[in-house]
């Protein structure tokens, strides 16, 4: 029989079944046959029975990535239930300090962009300095899910230098993170060496263009020794499950061209995903795999497939892809294109790719074009395999466009303000229209008709 957690008994039970049997993470907790607040939250938001989800998150086919200490969280669910009914596709918001724009305030304000339009998650992608302020009070203000990808913050938290850095310092780096309430962490560790020698005989015309897997690599060829994220991967797993922290196993091999898709080294490291996965989950910790960044669009749908079927159905958070290399200033719609695709075919998570792609750290105005772009692609991709709901919002919206409603457009719309500010931008003549067409308002005419009114046909 299945037991409900009301929502202000988790803390207790959690810590409770936790001394009593081991029991941290929503996957340990779907195994025993408990649904927690966490679950109920998806299966409401979502639409579904609260156990039809447990299922799915004790399988791994769901995730839900929420931190024991991420307490201002709106839990969200990523991936598909076990008859292979997918989740809404979710879409993730990069921001965080550089070095060379070390600006905490513009990083509030993609913040507030970010929160304001609805992103699912947050990744904090910190790389300069001491960061760990930063984080900590996005996670205590953030609804959303925050991620972080730990070996950007290495060099910064350890105050090391590359070469100096131990796999005891990686391993206390991610520590930091899961204690301070990162709900996903991105860890690079199925690049090892069998990877590398692959990516080395075949060669590539772009190489490595993941940062942490350049960093990883770089650290490597440097020591000589193993990614020490996949020689002390059980390390890493004991740290992540003491905190319910989800693992986002990176691809470090992902394509930065067309050119180098789906070839040697991003298969061969996919592989060794796959294994990775089963031991995480074996450990009681929840996955999410982490797919290409760009790559021709007849190449996508097969990658999806090639994904799940190598990663055993975990859920596939994507890059893109980018379905071309010569958009710079444009990467967003590029990027939309080949999310809208990817969901479709089986992506589950969607990160955003904003117009500074390739080009320089995005403000805040190309935080919201970019997070637009890629929620439209969801959207698109949601209505076309089905998610129960998906086309709701799309019907209402149509009624009140039949019905010339304005305000119920602009509410419907996702950004509402950016909708208001082109109506109003030029206002009409003819009241209740728009300066499209004015007078010859196709809804206005056959709503006039359709009640009776007189219609000015001089005027059309």
């Amino acid at each position: 029989m299945v037991e409900r957690i009301a929502a202000s008994e988790m803390a207790c039970a959690s810590a409770a079944l936790a001394d009593a049997a081991g029991l941290v993470t929503q996957i340990d907790f779907a195994r025993a046959g408990i649904v927690t607040p966490q679950m109920e939250a998806v299966a409401a938001a979502e639409g579904r029975d609260p156990d039809v989800i447990r299922v799915a998150v004790a399988a791994g086919r769901i995730a839900i990535p929420a931190n024991i200490h991420h307490e201002s969280l709106a839990p969200e669910g990523v991936g598909e239930t076990l008859d292979g009914v997918p989740l809404s596709t979710k879409v993730n918001v990069n921001l965080g300090i550089s070095g060379d724009l070390a600006d905490e305030a513009l990083e509030w304000e993609k913040v507030d962009v970010a929160l304001e339009l609805g992103a699912d998650a947050i990744m904090d992608l910190s790389n300069s300095g001491k960061t760990r302020a930063f984080r900590r009070r996005l996670i205590e203000k953030s609804p959303a899910m925050i991620g972080t990808v730990p070996m950007y913050d290495a060099i910064g938290y350890l105050e090391k230098a590359l070469i100096a850095i131990t796999p005891e310092d990686f391993l206390e780096v991610v520590r930091a993170h899961a204690e301070d309430g990162v709900d996903f962490v991105t860890i690079h560790a199925g690049m090892n060496r069998r990877v590398i020698e692959s990516f080395k005989e075949t060669g590539r015309l772009t190489n490595i263009v993941s940062r942490g897997g350049s960093l990883i690599f770089a650290w490597m060829e440097a020591t000589g020794r193993e990614n020490p994220f996949y020689e002390y991967y059980d390390e890493v797993l004991a740290i992540l499950h003491e905190h319910d922290v989800c693992i986002s196993l990176g691809d470090a091999m992902r394509p930065g061209s067309g050119y180098d898709a789906t070839d040697a080294a991003q298969i061969a490291e996919l592989i060794e995903i796959g294994k990775l996965t089963r031991r995480a989950w074996d450990a009681g910790v929840q996955v999410m795999v982490e797919g290409p960044g760009h790559m021709a669009l007849d190449e996508i749908a097969a990658n999806m497939k090639l994904q799940k079927r190598l990663c055993h159905e975990a859920p596939f958070y994507v890059l893109g892809p980018l379905v071309t290399d010569i958009a710079p200033g444009y990467d967003h719609i590029t990027a939309a294109i080949g999310g809208a695709v990817a969901a479709m075919s089986g992506a589950d998570f969607l990160c955003y790719v904003t117009p500074a792609e390739h080009l320089r750290l995005p403000d805040a105005n190309d935080v919201r074009e970019g997070l637009v772009a890629t929620k439209i692609a969801a959207h698109a991709a949601d209505i076309a395999k089905g998610v129960p709901g998906a086309r709701d919002r799309d019907n209402r919206m149509s009624d009140a466009r039949r019905r010339v409603a304005w305000e119920e457009m602009f509410g419907l719309a996702l950004d509402p303000d950016r909708a208001r500010a082109v109506f109003e931008s030029a206002p009409p003549s003819t009241e209740g229209t728009c300066t499209m067409c004015g007078k010859m308002c196709a809804m206005k005419t056959v709503n006039d008709i359709m009640e009776g009114l007189t219609v000015d046909l001089d005027a059309h």
